[in-house]
């Protein structure tokens, strides 16, 4: 591993259930249990899973053109098992559409490439929780 391979998030409590995560360029996103809006650390798990397939199929196919529509919809079934929480049955669903003519052409030609690209060796997100990532959890002395 070196300097370069590491990325860090920091998670500080900022009031009863809720809480914000920096990262080391200073951007922050607001999250909590869902009790009071906002997003929750699944639905959070579940936006990094498209986001990252988002960001690999849109610098693959903008190349070509600019897309009309770009969406894409992130499932999955929140269920306890043996005594722990997991999440199972992932999907995610693109939607995408580009402007008529060669360049938009070539941009349809190529999704379905730059979806499975994405999936089976680019989205690091996916890809780590297809692994199952082992996640080792420490308690640091705050005194």
């Amino acid at each position: 591993m070196t300097a370069d391979s590491l990325r860090t998030v920091s998670v500080a409590r900022i009031g009863p259930g809720r809480f914000t995560a920096t990262n080391s360029r200073g951007d922050t996103i607001a999250f909590g249990t869902g009790s009071d809006g906002g997003f929750t650390p699944v639905e959070l798990f579940l936006a990094a899973i498209g986001g990252c397939s988002a960001a690999d199929v849109d610098v693959a196919t903008a190349r070509h053109t600019e897309p009309t529509t770009f969406s894409l919809s992130v499932e999955g079934h929140k269920i306890e098992e043996d005594g722990g929480n997991r999440m199972t049955d992932l999907k995610v669903t693109f939607t995408v559409a580009f402007p008529e003519g060669e360049a938009g052409d070539r941009a349809r030609t190529i999704l379905p490439r730059a979806v499975k690209t994405s999936h089976d060796k680019l989205c690091t997100v996916s890809r780590t929780v297809e692994a199952g990532t082992p996640v080792a959890v420490n308690v640091a002395d705050a005194n």
